[in-house]
C-alpha cells in the first residue's frame, strides 16, 4: 500500500470512529429522554456514586437513571480516543479543535448531569444539561461531516440569486429548531407537557381560555413547532425548486422533511397516549434526529453553493448527471 492510500485509508478510518462517536451521543439522548419520560432522574440520589458504590442493585428507575450514566461514560471515552486518533491522523488544526471542543463539552456535560442530581433537578441546571446534550450531538455530526474525506472534494454549485441564500435560511431553519428543543426541554423539566390534555386544540379552543406559566410554555411549544414546520417547508421547497439535482442537498432536505412529520406524528401520540414512555422518549430523540439534519443540510449548503473552494465550479445549467457525479456527500 502507498503513503497517499494509506492516508485515504487512515482518514476513512477516522470519519467511520466518528460516525459511530456521533451514533453513541444519539443513543446518550436517547436514554436521557428515556431518564425524563420514567421519572428516574433522582432514582440515584448521590453522584458520581450510587448510593455509595460503583455498581447499585439493577432494579426499578434505577436502571434507567444507572443506564444513563453508563452510556454517558461510553461517549466520553469514544469521544477521548476520538480526540487522540484526531490529534494523530486529521491535518486540519480546526478540525482536531472541534474535537478537543466536543471532549471539553462531553466534561461540562457530565459535570452539569452531576450537579442536577446533587441539587435535586434545578430547572435552570437541568434545562443546561439538556441544552448541552443537543450541542454536543451537533458538534458531533459536524466532526462526522468535516472527517469525511469527499468534504474537502465537493464541488461549488452556483445558487440562483435570492434575497435570503439557502445556507442563510438553512442556518435560521437549523437555530428556530435548536430554540425549540430547548423550550421543549423546559416544558419536560417543569412538567407541564400534559397541562393541556387536547391536540390539535387547547381545551377545545385554537389558543388556552385561561393561563398560568405552565400552560404558556406548553403552548408556547406548540407555536414553536407551528414555526419550525412553516422553517422547514421552507427550506425544503427552496432545495427542491433550485437544486433538486445535487443529490448531497436534496437527500438531507427529504430527510428533514420525513423527520418533521415523524415528529409531529410524535407529539400527538405523547399528547393523546398521557405520555406513554416510548412515544415520549421517541419524541426527544426525534428532535435531536431533526436538529442534525437541519444541520448537516446548512454545512453542505455554505460548502456546496458559498464562495468556490475548488480549481471549478459547476455551470447553472450543467445536466443533472454531471452535477450528481462532481458532487458527493
Amino acid at each position: 500500500m502507498n503513503q497517499l492510500s494509506a492516508g485515504s485509508e487512515k482518514a476513512r478510518g477516522l470519519h467511520r470512529f466518528a460516525v459511530l462517536t456521533a451514533g453513541a451521543t444519539f443513543c446518550l439522548i436517547f436514554v436521557g429522554g428515556l431518564v425524563t419520560s420514567t421519572g428516574s432522574a433522582l432514582a440515584v440520589p448521590d453522584w458520581p456514586l450510587a448510593f455509595g458504590k460503583l455498581i447499585p442493585a439493577w432494579q426499578g428507575g434505577i436502571r434507567f437513571e444507572f443506564g444513563h450514566r453508563l452510556a454517558a461514560g461510553t461517549v466520553v471515552v469514544l469521544t477521548l480516543v476520538l480526540m487522540a486518533w484526531a490529534w494523530r491522523a486529521e491535518p486540519r488544526r480546526w478540525v482536531r479543535k472541534l474535537v478537543v471542543l466536543a471532549f471539553g463539552l462531553i466534561v461540562v456535560q457530565a459535570v452539569l448531569g452531576g450537579i442536577t442530581v446533587l441539587l435535586e433537578l434545578p430547572l435552570a441546571i437541568a434545562v443546561a444539561h439538556a441544552a448541552t446534550a443537543q450541542a454536543l450531538f451537533c458538534l458531533m455530526v459536524s466532526i462526522a461531516i468535516f472527517t469525511n474525506p469527499r468534504w474537502d472534494a465537493t464541488a461549488h454549485v452556483n445558487d440562483p440569486p435570492s434575497r435570503i441564500p439557502l445556507p442563510a435560511l438553512a442556518a435560521a431553519t437549523t437555530a428556530i429548531i435548536y430554540m425549540q428543543i430547548l423550550v421543549g426541554a423546559v416544558m419536560r423539566h417543569m412538567s407541564a407537557g400534559l397541562v393541556i390534555p387536547d391536540f390539535p386544540l387547547s381545551f377545545g379552543y385554537l389558543a388556552p381560555p385561561y393561563w398560568n406559566e405552565y400552560i404558556a410554555v406548553n403552548f408556547a411549544h406548540r407555536c414553536g413547532a407551528v414555526a419550525v414546520t412553516a422553517m422547514v417547508l421552507w427550506t425544503v421547497a427552496r432545495v427542491l425548486r433550485t437544486h433538486r439535482e445535487v443529490g448531497a442537498l436534496r437527500r438531507p432536505a427529504l430527510g428533514l422533511f420525513l423527520l418533521l412529520v415523524v415528529q409531529i406524528c410524535l407529539g400527538a401520540i405523547t399528547i393523546w397516549s398521557a405520555r406513554a414512555v416510548i412515544p415520549t422518549t421517541s419524541h426527544v430523540a426525534v428532535g435531536a434526529a431533526v436538529l442534525a439534519t437541519s444541520l448537516a443540510l446548512t454545512l453542505r449548503a455554505y460548502r456546496i453553493l458559498g464562495e468556490p473552494h475548488r480549481a471549478f465550479a459547476i455551470e447553472p445549467h450543467a445536466s443533472p448527471r454531471v452535477i450528481e457525479r462532481q458532487v458527493t456527500a
